[in-house]
């Protein structure tokens, strides 16, 4: 990337995946899950810890029937500087309620607003987004409680692997009538900054090109070596058909699905940002989302990004030759190309991740199911 145009071109000279092609790329970052399936349960929680300082952070939310608490403090003229957490859930707006338990974890760690000096006296600042899964497992009031948020914040203290898939808030998620998931990805800039994003993907709409049957973000990804990370190739005609038919199968033959989804994403960075950047980070990488999912931003969606900074690494590094004064700039540019395109990989990746499932209700297929030779 020495002559600056290259991540305007829709190129990836000088990018790469991080270790671990995931969120906790963005070094202090941790997620951790809990689900509950089967009898009468299709549902869970999810919380992306910050480091101990916290994380600064931003939120933009465009779904017409978005579920969500907290989301005023972030507002860059508010008082609270840094969160704790990030929750997401599913039950809905029943599911906002569930948030508590992590608070409670994170109040036992004195994690939090200090408000006393107690080490207990803070006030965990957690915003939290839930997707619609009522009903899903086959119980309409199995919905995530304080327990399983508890849960969730605990496997997040202990850290590990980000597991992607039909788990955590996106263990009940659909999308474009086949089981949605939960997907993640990384990107190491120029200059090495890290920007990571998690997706919960329970989208109204799909996540499959209807001509091809690959993903529609599937022109994103990075090569990883010497392939594509997606490990993914454009199935035959003959399958593609045989998929969309039964598709259609599965759908006639179960009760019609609620129309009420949401595509949930956190988006990390360690570059050391305000919270008007993040606020901005959060808006652009929608566009990552809109990229991989058609329609999006429905009235039956309720698409929420949130932008998290550790702001312990560098800023992405300038193009070489510009005048000092368009150098800041260029550096936030290339943090908000980047935002978007770790937002379409993550989502992908939730596809590819996501496990069939049988439910009360009918049988909800994986893509790698209907495509098993793509």
């Amino acid at each position: 990337m020495t002559n600056g145009l290259d991540w305007r071109l829709g190129g990836t000279a000088g990018i790469a995946a991080g270790p671990s092609n995931s969120i906790a790329d963005v070094a202090g970052i941790a997620v951790g899950h809990a689900s509950r399936v089967g009898d009468g349960w299709l549902t869970g929680v999810t919380v992306v810890l910050g480091p101990e300082h916290g994380f600064a952070a931003g939120v933009d939310v465009r779904g017409g029937g978005a579920a969500t608490r907290e989301t005023a403090a972030l507002d860059p003229m508010g008082v609270v500087e840094r969160i704790q957490a990030v929750y997401l859930s599913g039950g809905s707006a029943y599911g906002l309620d569930s948030a508590a338990g992590a608070l409670e974890v994170l109040q036992d760690a004195g994690r939090g607003f200090r408000v006393g000096d107690d080490p207990r006296h803070v006030v965990p600042i957690v915003p939290a987004a839930s997707i619609f899964d009522l009903g899903r497992g086959g119980v309409f009031d199995n919905r995530p409680d304080r327990e399983l948020a508890r849960t969730a914040a605990l496997a997040a203290f202990a850290g590990g692997p980000v597991a992607q898939g039909s788990v955590g808030a996106a263990t009940g998620a659909i999308t474009g009538e086949m089981r949605g998931g939960i997907g993640t990805a990384s990107a190491v800039l120029p200059g090495g900054t890290v920007v990571a994003a998690l997706a919960v993907v329970n989208a109204d709409g799909t996540t499959v090109d209807p001509r091809t049957g690959l993903p529609w973000g599937a022109f994103a990804e990075l090569e990883s070596g010497g392939r594509g990370e997606f490990r993914v190739g454009r199935p035959s005609p003959e399958q593609h058909e045989a998929a969309r038919a039964r598709l259609i199968g599965e759908a006639q033959a179960r009760p019609a699905l609620r129309p009420l989804n949401t595509t949930l994403v956190v988006v990390a960075t360690d570059a050391p940002v305000d919270r008007a950047t993040l606020t901005k980070l959060a808006g652009t990488s929608h566009d990552g989302m809109a990229r991989a999912v058609r329609p999006v931003h429905t009235l039956g969606d309720g698409d929420v990004v949130f932008a998290v900074s550790t702001g312990d690494g560098p800023l992405p590094r300038p193009a070489d030759g510009l005048r000092e004064e368009h150098r800041g700039s260029d550096s936030i540019n290339q943090l908000l190309t980047a935002g978007a395109d770790v937002v379409t990989r993550a989502i992908v990746h939730g596809v590819l991740s996501a496990e069939s499932v049988e439910t009360p209700a009918g049988y909800l297929p994986s893509y790698r199911e209907l495509y098993p030779s793509s």
